[in-house]
């Protein structure tokens, strides 16, 4: 057999493979790995995901962890976490927290399927009755007052962001002044008047029913449902309409 020589040895050390080349990859790629806590409702999920991918790719793998559709979640971290962003640049590290806001799909079309058919039940036992609920008398006697001197401008077939600052000017059946506070991070809907703040879950709320006021369409009257029945209904009044949409959409989801 005739003995190779350096240069024979050489190339065939360059040319063949060894292996160690996808080793290297995958070290390198684990070398990317955080390890971060997500939060969602009351769950603490611990997860190990490449710093150097998307959220739009994180959202299909918290798909398969909690059941929220990706177009259904909310990824908070030191506000909303835009698809294209990746991790790196986001800025989570080891250790970081991130909260999900959003609802399994399941639980959006069993709210809306249950509200549905209490409409039905409702219309069919009244279905004479096709009065504006603004014209109607437990909610007359708030909305006679007229708009509140320091309701927020308002203009309806619009459909805006919720602002960054709280929405105000809007009053409940008691003709108390109320603010709503989207406090995001903490996954809750703060409600404040004059004497309390109450911190609602946003995953606590049902259902959410809205109908323009007559007569000042730019507003709305909005009840939030935090029970199974109508009993368990908080109206509010006079809330511009170009964030009604913005509102249903943040506690309920996307498909609402």
């Amino acid at each position: 057999m005739e003995q190779e020589s350096a240069q024979d040895l050489t190339k065939k050390m360059v040319t063949e493979p060894t292996g160690d080349g996808q080793n290297l990859n995958d070290a390198s790629e684990k070398k990317n790995d955080i390890t971060f806590n997500l939060v969602f409702k009351k769950e603490k999920l611990n997860i190990t995901w490449d710093a150097n991918k998307t959220i739009a790719t994180l959202k299909s793998h918290v798909h398969d962890l909690t059941g929220v559709p990706p177009a259904m979640q909310k990824l908070m971290y030191k506000g909303l976490a835009k698809d294209d962003v990746t991790l790196s640049a986001l800025g989570v590290t080891n250790g970081s927290k991130m909260m999900l806001v959003g609802s399994k799909l399941t639980d959006v079309i069993s709210v809306n399927t249950k509200g549905k058919a209490e409409s039905t039940s409702a219309g069919s036992s009244s279905s004479n009755k096709k009065e504006p609920l603004s014209k109607q008398k437990p909610h007359t006697k708030v909305i006679d007052q007229g708009v509140p001197d320091d309701a927020m401008p308002a203009y309806k077939n619009g459909h805006e962001r919720l602002p960054d600052v709280p929405l105000f000017g809007m009053v409940n059946k008691y003709r108390s002044k109320v603010r709503l506070t989207f406090k995001l991070e903490a996954d809750q809907l703060w409600l404040g008047t004059k004497e309390r703040t109450e911190k609602i879950g946003m995953g606590s709320i049902k259902n959410i029913i809205s109908q323009p006021i007559h007569g000042h369409e730019e507003y709305h009257m909005m009840a939030l449902q935090l029970g199974p029945t109508e009993q368990s209904r908080y109206w509010i009044y006079w809330i511009p309409a170009q964030y009604i949409n913005a509102i249903k959409e943040l506690i309920l989801g996307k498909f609402y």
